[in-house]
C-alpha cells in the first residue's frame, strides 16, 4: 500500500506542506519499506482554481490509499474520498515523521474537510 504526503521538498526529511492542493510536491511512500517517489505538483501552486482536485487525481493515479496533509478543502476531500483515499488532516513535521505516525496508528482519518476552500 502507498500513502501520499504533501511536502515542501523532495525527500523524506522535507517538511510537510500544510496546503494539500498547492503543495509544491506530493511524496508517495510505501510505509513499510519507505521507498518513495515524488510527484511535482508545482503546476497547481498558482492555479486559479481546481488545484485540490488536480492534486487528488495525482494521488489516485499513483495508487495511494491515504493522504497525510495539513489542510484539505471540500472539493479535494470529495475527490479523494470518491477514489477510496482516506485523509488525515492536521499532520505536521517531516514526511518521515508523518509516515512514522501513520505506521504507529497515531493518526486519525477525517470525515470532513478541515478548511472551507482555497486559502
Amino acid at each position: 500500500m502507498k500513502i501520499a504526503v504533501s511536502s515542501t521538498g523532495t525527500d523524506l526529511d522535507s517538511p510537510i506542506d500544510p496546503r494539500f492542493g498547492r503543495a509544491p510536491y506530493l511524496v508517495v511512500v510505501d510505509p513499510q519499506t519507505l521507498h518513495f517517489e515524488v510527484v511535482d505538483n508545482s503546476a497547481n501552486m498558482n492555479a486559479a482554481k481546481g488545484a485540490g482536485i488536480q492534486a487528488a487525481a495525482s494521488v489516485s493515479q499513483k495508487g495511494a490509499k491515504a493522504l497525510l496533509t495539513g489542510y484539505c478543502g471540500p472539493k479535494a476531500f470529495q475527490a479523494l474520498t470518491a477514489a477510496g483515499i482516506k485523509v488525515a488532516n492536521d499532520v505536521s513535521g517531516t514526511v518521515r515523521d508523518a509516515v512514522a505516525s501513520y505506521n504507529d496508528g497515531r493518526l486519525s482519518f477525517a470525515d470532513n474537510p478541515n478548511v472551507d476552500g482555497h486559502w
